[in-house]
């Protein structure tokens, strides 16, 4: 039966009317008593993602979730990228006079869910818009269960792909018109992943209109004090932003105290394939959180820092001031090893400071989040105390900034019971003695309690039944059960109220004079402590922009500590960074495959690049004796650098960097229909559409996707580019198996041949992991065949191949792989007749 030809009833014809309220693409959780119901499609498809069971009533598809349990179901909504909308029943059920009234309280998107059971506690969730306005493309990204709105503005696609990539927002909020030009279109299969595109009204990305609301939402006359001034597009792309997450929210999102503005140009800048290569916050597919630049630097014992250094990695610093600041302060924290050690210890027991006052701004907090809040506040004047035996100035600025909070610590101390429950409107939140009118109402209600079970006991001695009880429900409140095989014994005072199949119920004038003052008394003490509960919150939610102030500076100082902790474990040493165009270090370490080892020891190698006469090394050697390992450990090197951190050295004079480009591996990217070859020549053209004297690149093959000739080509035009183009000759580590390359050095006076140090022992290889000067002689890929246990014949006959290539002429009667280049020139292939070759079937 479909649903138009459904006759509905009036409570069926509520939900149609509610549902009508939300978009399309949608599912509505739809209140009914102690479940959250969905129904027709939304049940077919909430039943699925869900795993839950779906059934049919009167022909319509339904299926629900306990409203108590909304928080280990709604992930997987969220986590499909479906949109959610909650309509809550708006008054009470039992004060309701016909349907009780339901609304939509909230709607939750991909990029507006500010539940902790939906939210990575180390990770930010972004909401993204993007708007295009003079000639500039405006991002805006909201973190709505922390409050932190930041905006800039770029000026060509390929930078917006890149700041969005390093988003990577849950959704990106659009005007209409933005996706109908093909080149804004591409942005969808730029980004990939699993984004939600939301689309609004163009309007919503007008700057007046955006300028108009955010001035509202922020009570300012103005925005220039935000440094909004020079910004008109990503004051568009905010007010959108900010719109949409009201729209959403349904609720006052006063912890959304300020918009920052930031430029891209303070940052280096690490495209989405340098984060993955590196690995640098994600693992690369099949590989562990272990193998991650984060894992081996994360030490925080916060939430709040988690996050912070995670953006800190992905937004390394481009301002050697600044970089300093962070490492006097690590310097500091690891001269004082016992004051660092307590530190750590407090801040282990601070909670998310930042997403507790979210949720009580927004209307989501709990009883418990004031406990956990007032816990974490109580910690912060010996923390300051603590951090008053420092002396950087990173540090001191950072503590100037935290507040310490006694009038809101000894209001929730004096309010709120240590262990309240989750739900505010079941009482058991606030203490004995902070309010009388409470505690009269606590006092009825128990001395009602205590009189029914006197009554009890005093009507069971007066009609001599043993068995009578007198028992609760929310229908008929309190009454007296009487089994029937005691009818007889029933006084004429019992007025009979239900029948049961074993039993009789019956109520008395006086148990129900006393019922109204238990359950009234009940009641009220119920919504006084809900009452009283929201006052508390309000008064704590004044302090919610000194609050994030303090949190965000404990968020700076725990990875700042964590960093100093790192240092210290691992032997890291402090980098000298200057504005100049080289990078030296002397006995570098690879940070993660170091922390990895557990058997043997890393060996440390140095490096030395510039952007003159030293600027593209090449480095050749056999595979797994470490050249990949080598390269990518400079770039993390210099990474780590720029974000402050002390790194694996024994010495290392950094030249600031601007970009870091990687051209590591080998993939096929199926979704946009490209082969490995051309996945590595889009990587490599962005290179060198953007390299500067300033940039690092990582080069780990190239052209290995296509015929030996065609890649030995394109790598050597490619080197000779990067050396030879004024402005984009960036210092450029180059591993390759082509050793043709290695001749670069007679017409790039830039170029220097390294390679890796190789031992050879009684057929036996030995990689020494050592980087040294000059071409490698040999490739060893036989030997790393027969370690990789290829048939022995296999490699004999490999043996055999590679002596007549390498004689670079073929005897008559020896057999040969095919007609093709042996050496600089062509020679003719002979065949024996007698052996079968791969190539037979070609000739």
């Amino acid at each position: 039966m479909s649903e138009s030809e459904l006759k509905l009833t009036p409570m069926m014809l509520q939900y149609k009317a509610v549902k009508e309220e939300v978009p399309a693409d949608a599912i509505l959780l739809f209140r009914m008593g102690d479940f959250y119901e969905m129904f027709f499609e939304d049940a077919v498809r909430g039943s699925s993602i869900m795993d839950i069971a779906l059934t049919k009533r009167q022909g319509i598809p339904m299926c629900g979730v306990p409203h108590h349990a909304l928080d280990n179901y709604l992930p997987k909504l969220i986590e499909s990228g479906i949109k959610v909308a909650i309509a809550d029943q708006l008054e009470d059920p039992k004060l309701a006079k016909g349907i009780v009234k339901r609304g939509i309280s909230r709607i939750i998107t991909p990029g507006t869910v500010v539940d902790s059971s939906a939210l990575p506690p180390n990770k930010s969730n972004f909401l993204v818009s993007v708007a295009f306005h003079s000639k500039n493309y405006g991002i805006a990204s909201l973190e709505l269960s922390t409050g932190l709105f930041q905006a800039t503005e770029i000026k060509s696609l390929s930078k917006l792909s890149e700041e969005l990539s390093r988003l990577n927002a849950k959704e990106i909020i659009v005007s209409e018109s933005f996706l109908k030009h093909s080149e804004e279109t591409s942005l969808k299969s730029i980004i990939g992943g699993k984004v939600c595109w939301t689309t609004l009204d163009d309007w919503h990305f007008k700057y007046d209109a955006a300028n108009d609301f955010l001035k509202k939402k922020f009570d300012i006359a103005s925005l220039d004090g935000f440094g909004c001034g020079d910004y008109p597009a990503a004051v568009c792309a905010a007010g959108a932003a900010l719109y949409y997450a009201a729209e959403n929210l349904r609720q006052k999102a006063n912890h959304i105290t300020s918009l920052k503005i930031y430029n891209t140009d303070e940052f280096m800048i690490i495209d989405s394939a340098t984060r993955r290569n590196l690995e640098v916050v994600e693992p690369l597919r099949g590989t562990s959180k272990e193998s991650t630049l984060l894992y081996v630097l994360d030490e925080t014992r916060t939430s709040m820092g988690g996050r912070l250094l995670r953006e800190w990695l992905l937004r390394p610093l481009y301002d050697r001031e600044k970089i300093n600041l962070r490492m006097n302060a690590i310097d500091d924290f690891r001269y004082d090893q016992l004051t660092l050690a307590e530190l750590q210890e407090i801040f282990a027991m601070i909670r998310d400071l930042e997403r507790i006052i979210g949720r009580l701004n927004i209307g989501n907090g709990n009883a418990r989040d004031l406990i956990a809040l007032k816990t974490s506040l109580d910690l912060l004047p010996d923390i300051k105390n603590l951090l008053g035996l420092y002396n950087s100035e990173l540090i001191v600025y950072q503590n100037s900034i935290v507040s310490t909070f006694e009038n809101i610590t000894s209001l929730i101390n004096t309010s709120i019971l240590d262990e309240p429950p989750l739900t505010l409107t079941d009482g058991g939140i606030i203490r004995d003695g902070y309010n009388e009118n409470l505690d009269l109402l606590r006092k009825a209600s128990r001395e009602g309690k205590n009189w029914i079970a006197e009554l009890q006991t005093k009507e069971q001695e007066r009609t001599g039944i043993k068995s009578l009880k007198i028992k609760y429900n929310r229908i008929f409140g309190y009454y007296i059960e009487i089994t029937k095989s005691n009818l007889e014994s029933v006084p004429d005072d019992y007025m009979r109220k239900q029948t049961l199949v074993n039993a009789e119920r019956f109520i008395t004038p006086e148990l129900k004079e006393v019922e109204s003052k238990v359950i009234g008394a009940d009641d009220k003490a119920k919504a006084l402590e809900y009452e009283i509960f929201q006052k508390i919150r309000e008064y704590c939610i004044q302090y919610t922009s000194k609050i994030m102030e303090t949190a965000s500076s404990l968020a700076v100082l725990d990875v700042l500590m964590g960093l100093a902790y790192v240092a210290s474990r691992n032997s890291y040493k402090r980098p000298h960074i200057n504005d100049g165009d080289s990078i030296k270090i002397t006995g570098g370490r690879h940070p993660v495959i170091e922390r990895m080892l557990s058997d043997e020891r890393f060996v440390p190698n140095d490096t030395f690049i510039n952007s003159s006469d030293n600027k593209i090394n090449i480095i050749t050697g056999p595979n797994m004796a470490g050249k990949s390992t080598y390269i990518r450990q400079v770039a993390l090197l210099v990474l780590m650098a720029q974000i402050g951190s002390f790194i694996p050295v024994d010495d290392a004079e950094i030249g600031l960097v601007d970009r870091i480009f990687t051209r590591v591996g080998a993939s096929d990217d199926l979704s946009r229909g490209q082969s490995t070859f051309m996945v590595e020549m889009v990587e490599t053209a962005n290179i060198l559409n953007n390299a500067t004297d300033k940039s690092l690149i990582i080069l780990d093959e190239i052209g290995r996707g296509t015929s030996t000739f065609d890649g030995l080509s394109i790598a050597w035009a490619v080197a000779e580019y990067i050396h030879n183009t004024p402005g984009s000759s960036a210092k450029t580590l180059f591993a390759t198996h082509y050793h043709e390359l290695t001749e670069l050095v007679m017409t790039c006076k830039g170029v220097k041949n390294y390679n890796v140090a190789v031992k050879e022992h009684e057929e036996q290889v030995i990689f020494l992991r050592q980087i040294v000067p000059g071409a490698a002689d040999k490739s060893y890929g036989i030997y790393v065949a027969k370690l990789a246990g290829l048939p022995k014949k296999v490699i004999k006959r490999s043996k055999e191949i590679l002596e007549n290539l390498e004689r670079n002429a073929i005897n008559e009667g020896q057999p040969v792989l095919a007609k093709h280049v042996i050496g600089p020139k062509r020679r003719k292939a002979v065949i024996d007749p007698h052996q079968l070759s791969f190539y037979d079937e070609l000739i």
